[in-house]
Formats: structure tokens, C-alpha cells, sequence
């Protein structure tokens, strides 16, 4: 077969892969709504335990709301920790002063969280918190949070974020967002939606609705906007809309591909897919104060899914121009020449940097499934994590710990996390559709 003919069916079938990825969305089906439903997959083999004693309330301003009972699902979702039921509890104390760190060891609990939510004179919550370990009697931390009541929810999170990280010496996650896309009904009656919610999928908001596909969302640095593509004028477009208003406008809507938003480093720009009216699909980047746009890759084979290096200087892209779909680095100049990455297998896709860039989590073919991996960019090793016959769009928690990911399964859809040692795992399923293409958002203020 001429090599001409050979590079065109190759870049064919990866057009079409391509393709199908970007609407397989409206080939889904049902609803999808409210929280999404956390289930363990997979935890460490000996999890710390851990007792987090209920806080003392402040009715009605707390709004009910368990901040302890928050705290729990957070730490047992990770699957590093397991609590002590409360039927077993000894006590409930609120203060560190009033811990006994005996009687909690002698249950088998290494550490104790005691708290107390309280009302302010200006109207707002503080939340404070102790955490004792049992097996020294040592104070560990004590911190308060403090916001309006609406923000309760979130400062449990952030109580979560604390007792993570001084006990397995990781900045904890759990009081950021993911945003994510939901596909409702059947052809050609669809209903999609663009949803932020908290880490754990519950308090989530609908930031967009629309009849025609949504996906790509990618968070700016600063968590202020979100920059996603949507078919609602009948052709792709890409758009950037800050969350708290909805504000939102076009930058993208060029003839052709205009897909796969990535954000710079300092957010004053975009990465993207564009195609033109003609051709294969190429590499750009796009000035969001000027519009300035400026063409990175120049190749005839298929340049897509941009991400950028956290210096700013380089992006990762997908291309065929070796024969399969594999993931390149490119100086984020005009005019500079890519280097080939990925070696292993014939299928490696949708690159996503780790926030420290030393690791390159990606959609690898493994065993005839199409699976989440990890690869060390030092020494080019490569972690296959999922197990999934069909599982998309990597993205690494701001922490770099945790993937969160889609996957297929039949007609239907969910999320799901691994951590990036593989220990633990969970599914994030919604109770009525098909939830698809997750990006998880940075560390808030």
C-alpha cells in the first residue's frame, strides 16, 4: 500500500475515532441529576482508623447540616481512612481538653476529630476543630473556618483537607470542584447540561442547558471560568463562561473543528484544536484578550487535545502522524518541532499533566479495553490504573493524587477516581443517566 494511501486510512479511522468520541455524548441515554452517588471500589489493605466525633451544632443557622458526618464520607471515600462507628463512640466530646486519648485507643482509634459549629455576631458559621492522636496524646492541629451559612458544606470539606493532610502529609482535595457534562433522553431529543459540583458530587449546580452536545470542560487556573465547546448554532463552538454569573461568551467559532480548550498557565490563553474549513485538525493558541491566534503545529496528520505544561512553555497534543494516535511535547513558539512521548502500544491518547509535571496520565489501548495510564516522564514508565472497557478523559485533582475519569458501560455512563498509586478507587454514579466528561478544578482561595 503506498504510504500516501496508508497515512489517509490511518488518519481516516482516527477522524472517525475522533469523532465518535465527540458525540458519542448524544449516542447516551436518560437523565442525570441531583448528587452524584459515591461507591468504594477499592481501598488501602490497613486504612488509619479514625474517630470523628459529631460537632456541637447551631441550630437553626447550620441549616442541620452533619459538618462530622461530612467529614467522615470525605476520609472514607478516599479509602485510606476507616471510622468508628458512633454506636461505639465512648463519648462525645468537642474540645481537644476533654479527649481522653485512652479510651479512644483502647477502640482502636489512632486519631480522634472533635469540633463544634458556632454562630457569629455578623451572621456567619465558624467551624472549629481539634485533631488528637490517641497513640501519643499529642494535639495535632486546631483550626477554624468561617464563612456565611451557605458555605458550611465547604468548610467541612476544608476540616477534611487539614486532618488528610497531617496525617498521610497530602494537601487534601476535598474542598474543590469538578465540573462535568449530563446527557439526557434519546436522539434526536436530547437534553445536556454542564454541572460544577463539590469534589464528592454533592451541592451541584446546572451551569449551562442545552438540546445540542456539550463537552471539553476545562477550568481556568483560578477557578473563575470555565472554557468548554458547544454545538448549539448547529457547529462547534468554543466558549468561556464565568461560574458565579453565568456570563459567557464565543471566542471560537471558526469554520470547521474549533474543540479541546486548555487553559495557560497564567489563563490569559487557550489551547485548541482548530481545523479550518479544510484539512486535518491542528494545533492553536488563542490570546483571549486580543484574539490573537497562533499556530503551533503544521502537519497534515490529525494534531488534537491540547494541555500545557505547567511552566507554560510546552503543550502535550495527540497525533497520528506516526501511524496511530500517540501523545507529542511542542514548544508552545511557532515553528518549533515535536517530540514523540508515548512508545508503548499503538493506541495513547488525551494527555493530561500532573500539577508537579512529572507524570503524564493518558487513554491507552490495554488488552483490547480502552483504559486510564499514568506514565513517569523521567523514566517513561507506564501505570495502567482503570479496568474499564471504555474509560475517557483523564483529570488529575489539583493535589496530583487522584485521576478522575468516565466510563462506559453499555448504554450508560458514571465517573470514577484511582489514585495515581492505584490503591484506591471510587464510582461517582448518578441515580438517572449518563454523567461524562469530568474536569476537576483547582485548590480554591
Amino acid at each position: 500500500m503506498p504510504q500516501a494511501d496508508r497515512r489517509h486510512r490511518m488518519r481516516t479511522r482516527h477522524a472517525s475515532a475522533a469523532l465518535a468520541a465527540l458525540l458519542s455524548a448524544a449516542l447516551l441515554a436518560p437523565p442525570a441529576h441531583a448528587a452524584l452517588q459515591i461507591e468504594i471500589t477499592s481501598g488501602v489493605r490497613d486504612p488509619v482508623p479514625i474517630a470523628i466525633v459529631p460537632f456541637a451544632a447551631a441550630p437553626p443557622a447550620d441549616g442541620s447540616l452533619d459538618v462530622a458526618q461530612v467529614v467522615q464520607h470525605d476520609l472514607e471515600g478516599s479509602g485510606r481512612f476507616k471510622a468508628l462507628p458512633r454506636a461505639r463512640m465512648p463519648g462525645q466530646p468537642t474540645r481537644a481538653a476533654d479527649v481522653v486519648a485512652a479510651d479512644w485507643k483502647n477502640l482502636g482509634s489512632d486519631y480522634v476529630v472533635v469540633g463544634r459549629v458556632s454562630a457569629l455576631p455578623d451572621g456567619q458559621l465558624a467551624v472549629d476543630f481539634d485533631l488528637v492522636n490517641t497513640l501519643t496524646g499529642a494535639h495535632v492541629t486546631s483550626q477554624r473556618f468561617s464563612g456565611p451559612a451557605s458555605a458550611l458544606r465547604n468548610a467541612a470539606h476544608k476540616v477534611s483537607d487539614v486532618v488528610y493532610q497531617k496525617i498521610l502529609g497530602v494537601r487534601g482535595a476535598f474542598a474543590t470542584r469538578i465540573a462535568y457534562v449530563t446527557v439526557e433522553g434519546a436522539p434526536p431529543a436530547q437534553h445536556f447540561q454542564l454541572i460544577v459540583a463539590d469534589a464528592d458530587g454533592e451541592n451541584a449546580h446546572v451551569i449551562l442547558e442545552s438540546r445540542f452536545p456539550i463537552m471539553s470542560p476545562a477550568w481556568s487556573p483560578d477557578g473563575q471560568w470555565l472554557a468548554y465547546v458547544s454545538f448549539e448554532n448547529k457547529r462547534s463552538g468554543v466558549y468561556v463562561q464565568l461560574v458565579r454569573s453565568g456570563e459567557r461568551r464565543l471566542v471560537s467559532a471558526r469554520a470547521g473543528v474549533n474543540g479541546a480548550p486548555a487553559w495557560s498557565p497564567d489563563g490569559q490563553r487557550l489551547a485548541l484544536a482548530l481545523s479550518g474549513s479544510e484539512g486535518a485538525p491542528g494545533i492553536y493558541t488563542l490570546d483571549l484578550a486580543t484574539q490573537a491566534l497562533t499556530r503551533i503545529t503544521d502537519d497534515p496528520s490529525i494534531d488534537t487535545e491540547p494541555e500545557w505544561t505547567p511552566d507554560g512553555r510546552s503543550l502535550y497534543f495527540t497525533s497520528d502522524r506516526a501511524g496511530s494516535p500517540q501523545i507529542y511535547e511542542i514548544s508552545a513558539q511557532p515553528g518549533s518541532h515535536p517530540k514523540r512521548i508515548t512508545f508503548e502500544g499503538n493506541y495513547n491518547a488525551r494527555p493530561r499533566i500532573s500539577p508537579d509535571g512529572t507524570e503524564l496520565a493518558m487513554v491507552t489501548l490495554d488488552d483490547a479495553n480502552y483504559r486510564i495510564a499514568v506514565q513517569d516522564l523521567q523514566s517513561g514508565a507506564v501505570r495502567v490504573l482503570s479496568h474499564g472497557r471504555l474509560d475517557e478523559s483523564p483529570s488529575f485533582a489539583p493535589n496530583g493524587a487522584t485521576l478522575i475519569y468516565s466510563q462506559r458501560e453499555g448504554n450508560g455512563g458514571s465517573l470514577a477516581k484511582v489514585a495515581v498509586d492505584g490503591l484506591t478507587g471510587q464510582t461517582l454514579k448518578s441515580e438517572e443517566g449518563v454523567v461524562r466528561d469530568p474536569a476537576w478544578g483547582p485548590f480554591g482561595p
